[in-house]
């Protein structure tokens, strides 16, 4: 069971590493669900006796006003051998020990009886030396949080940790004592601020409360008892500590409260006798302090039936015990909590992507897989694993044909268009036989009409390409990272269209052109004769430009015309196609990354400037999370071996 505490131990020192202390972080908080007993008691209780008590050191900072300032988490450790320390938190390397017991076991044997007196006296001084360094370090710890003059108070804890043979394995979190007014140039929010440090630590439900009232005070006035009630109405957490009962009034005593009839609680008050001011001010042995205490409930008759659970020594072992099983009881809870906190923060340190390399190389191998993905999500678009793709069969099934449709040829092969071009293509003298140039100038200024439509296609398809980059970088979670990143493949990959696209207007006008510029004459050949004429297409002069035979050359125009547009509705979108979006996925960041080899280490720097609030977020939950996996792997060890 002792395990129990020192795995809790263990898990607090980290998460007060991490800053994880309960003040409301929006991370995810550990400290607040792991059992703990705060000592809550007014100014001039005994709170801080009853802790020096229960370690048997004298250690802590004592003076007029508000002397704790912060939480103080004490955790001792019980240990089976050598020599007791003390170890601050913040001060990992450095160990408070007590050289003065150790010089005088080793000189023992080498003195005679006038030197071991003048040992023993530097013993005294090196103990009381000792003591004093934990103290001013506790104050000087205190003075780096809160400043060396300041009056405030800061709910970021200090921890001391004491290995001792003397003590039993127990965590206790000593809060500063309440006050009813504020004092000595102290701000006038200080009462309050206290109590809302006491209440966040004690409001917890894995919280076990240590309620320190004195004896010579009516229990009704305790700021312990008042508070306490208020978040542990029933008394379920709450123990009852009764100080000062050595200096009750004469013929009172406080067996009524001991014996659970003045105030009950769940568990059992204990009274504790601690040093007086003159046994501190002389620097009393914590050891004659605790005989002394044993002496006065057995020779006090009227609480020698109670001697058993009595005293400090009784405390902690009681203590210490029922927080053993306060934390088997909540290892269930927090197993389940840590298991489904560590899926939360794997979550969200994916969707917050990898940290940026530190190298040249690195960078340029991370760029590089950053730009390999959104070139995958573009291909996935295209190919229909995404959606997006199917526009640019939409341009091309529907799109192109009504542009081309809204053309309107048969309009422009109208009567008098007709006989207007035929008869400028004659000149001065009228064709003798067929209107060769009429029917070429009819032909062309039809198809030429066909490069319209055919340079929208192309723009359709371009914005749609375009729409899928943008697309694209949204849904590469790396490039959400690195804002310069994004704007620079963004720029490279429109660019690449832009060039694609050019190429593909030029290709597919060409295409136009090609129609216009050759005619395929076995279609006209395959045209019915004038059946009038015996098959000979030659007219009379006044026949020539008569009405139907300008509305049969205006219909064969129209013939060939369709029939060129049913060949570059197939042809168009293949170059297209070809040029536009083929081209796109094979190499529409090539050029980029031939850039992207011949960038310096700076300006590979520049395209990784991921936001600072990103980087320290990230930062705070690898830190987090590997609290909790070492928090998992730690309890599961513990409970696995129960």
């Amino acid at each position: 069971m002792e395990s129990l505490i020192s795995l809790v131990n263990k898990i607090q020192r980290a998460c007060t590493a991490l800053g994880d202390h309960g003040e409301g972080s929006s991370l995810p908080t550990l400290w607040d669900s792991l059992p703990a007993i705060a000592v809550v008691g007014g100014q001039s209780s005994g709170k801080s006796s009853v802790l020096e008590s229960v370690v048997g050191k004298d250690f802590l900072p004592r003076g007029a006003g508000i002397v704790t300032r912060r939480p103080l988490v004490l955790q001792l450790h019980r240990i089976v051998e050598g020599k007791e320390y003390a170890e601050f938190m913040h001060l990992p390397k450095k160990k408070f020990t007590d050289f003065g017991i150790f010089f005088l076991c080793l000189l023992w044997r080498r003195t005679d009886s006038s030197h071991l007196v003048f040992l023993c006296w530097r013993c005294l001084f090196l103990l009381y030396w000792y003591a004093a360094a934990v103290r001013k370090e506790i104050s000087d710890e205190t003075d780096r949080e809160t400043g060396p003059s300041s009056k405030v108070i800061s709910t970021v804890p200090i921890h001391l940790s004491i290995f001792s043979p003397n003590v039993v394995n127990l965590t206790l979190v000593d809060l500063p004592g309440l006050t009813k007014v504020a004092v000595d140039g102290q701000p006038e929010s200080i009462v309050q601020d206290i109590e809302n440090m006491v209440r966040s630590f004690i409001e917890k439900p894995n919280c076990i409360i240590l309620a320190i009232s004195p004896a010579n005070q009516d229990l009704a006035t305790s700021d312990a008892i008042k508070i306490s009630r208020e978040v542990d109405p029933k008394g379920d957490r709450t123990f009852g500590v009764l100080t000062k009962i050595d200096l009750m009034d004469q013929g009172t005593n406080a067996v009524d409260i001991l014996e659970g009839r003045g105030y009950k609680l769940r568990y059992p008050w204990v009274g504790v006798v601690n040093r007086s001011q003159a046994d501190i001010n002389k620097s009393v042995d914590m050891i004659a302090a605790r005989r002394r205490e044993r002496d006065y409930f057995k020779s006090t008759p009227e609480y020698s039936h109670l001697t058993e659970r009595m005293g400090s020594e009784y405390l902690g072992k009681m203590l210490s015990k029922h927080l053993e099983v306060v934390i088997k009881s909540r290892i269930p809870g927090l197993q389940s909590l840590i298991t489904k906190t560590i899926s939360e923060l794997e979550t969200e340190l994916s969707r917050l992507g990898k940290p940026v390399a530190a190298d040249a190389g690195g960078k340029l191998y991370m760029i590089m897989e950053i730009c390999r993905a959104f070139d995958q999500t573009f291909k996935e678009h295209l190919d229909g694993t995404r959606s997006g793709g199917e526009k640019v069969n939409s341009v091309f099934d529907n799109q192109f044909p009504a542009a081309i449709k809204r053309l309107q040829f048969d309009k422009h092969l109208s009567m008098d268009n007709v006989r207007k071009l035929i008869t400028e293509a004659d000149g001065y003298q009228p064709h003798l036989i067929a209107p060769e140039q009429g029917y070429r100038r009819l032909i062309e200024s039809c198809l030429v009409s066909i490069r319209g439509p055919a340079e929208a296609a192309v723009d359709a398809v371009h914005s749609i390409l375009k729409d899928l980059i943008h697309k694209s970088i949204g849904e590469t979670s790396e490039l959400k990272q690195y804002p310069t990143l994004r704007v620079e493949v963004s720029g490279a990959a429109v660019d690449s269209l832009d060039r694609m696209r050019d190429e593909s207007r030029k290709a597919t006008l060409l295409l136009v052109d090609m129609e216009s510029g050759y005619l395929t004459v076995e279609f006209f050949r395959k045209l019915p004769q004038d059946s009038e004429k015996g098959g000979n297409p030659t007219h009379s002069i006044f026949d020539r430009y008569n009405d139907a035979y300008l509305r049969r050359i205006g219909s064969n125009v129209l013939s060939y015309v369709n029939m060129v547009c049913a060949g570059l509705r197939n042809s168009i979108p293949k170059s297209i196609v070809y040029c536009q979006v083929r081209e796109a996925k094979r190499s529409l960041l090539d050029i980029f990354f031939t850039e992207l080899g011949q960038k310096e280490m700076s300006k590979l720097s520049k395209l990784l400037d991921e936001d600072p609030a990103v980087q320290q977020r990230r930062t705070s939950i690898a830190k987090r999370l590997e609290l909790y996996r070492s928090a998992q792997t730690d309890i599961e060890a513990v409970a696995w071996s129960k």
